[in-house]
């Protein structure tokens, strides 16, 4: 049993050791050994805070993105708006023109058929005017070759004109 039994000799100078590689320890290593610890656990923390601060930026470019992509929106809209209302003013403007400008070629062809009119009724009663002249001449001549019927006809036409 003495191997399992320490003797107490043994026990001062394992005590002795034990408190000079405490010593030692506590003196050189132990203070490094904790500011190494420290110096890890500040950049950890400062790399939490960092991608703290990087998820509340995130979170606001996000709002502002939405922000900005309905404001896009409502400007899209009111350009298309704006771009119907512009084509239907331009669509009326150009029919309202159309419109004016075939009254005003139908006015032109009422009155270039107003005119042809008038010039063919004219040729029409100077054709009648000379076939009639033609044909009272022929009618005349033959009639009228005997003197007492040509004084016959003055004196009819006379007596019909009427005089005023």
């Amino acid at each position: 049993m003495d191997l399992i039994t320490p003797s107490v000799g043994l026990i001062f100078w394992t005590a002795i050791v034990f408190v000079i590689t405490l010593v030692i320890l506590r003196s050189l290593a132990w203070k490094p050994i904790l500011s190494a610890v420290q110096e890890r656990e500040k950049s950890i923390e400062n790399a939490l805070n960092a991608a703290q601060k990087a998820e509340e930026k995130l979170v606001a470019l996000n709002a502002e993105n939405d922000r900005l992509i309905k404001e896009a929106k409502i400007e899209r809209d009111a350009i298309l708006k704006e771009a119907r209302e512009m084509k239907d003013r331009i669509v009326n403007e150009a029919k309202d023109s159309a419109t004016v400008e075939a009254n005003k070629l139908i006015e032109l062809a009422k009155l270039a058929i107003q005119n042809e009119k008038a010039a063919a009724m004219v040729d029409i009663k100077n054709q009648v005017g000379a076939l009639s002249i033609e044909i009272a001449e022929k009618i005349l001549t033959r009639e009228l070759a005997d003197k007492s019927a040509q004084e016959a006809l003055v004196n009819e036409v006379i007596d019909q004109v009427k005089f005023n």
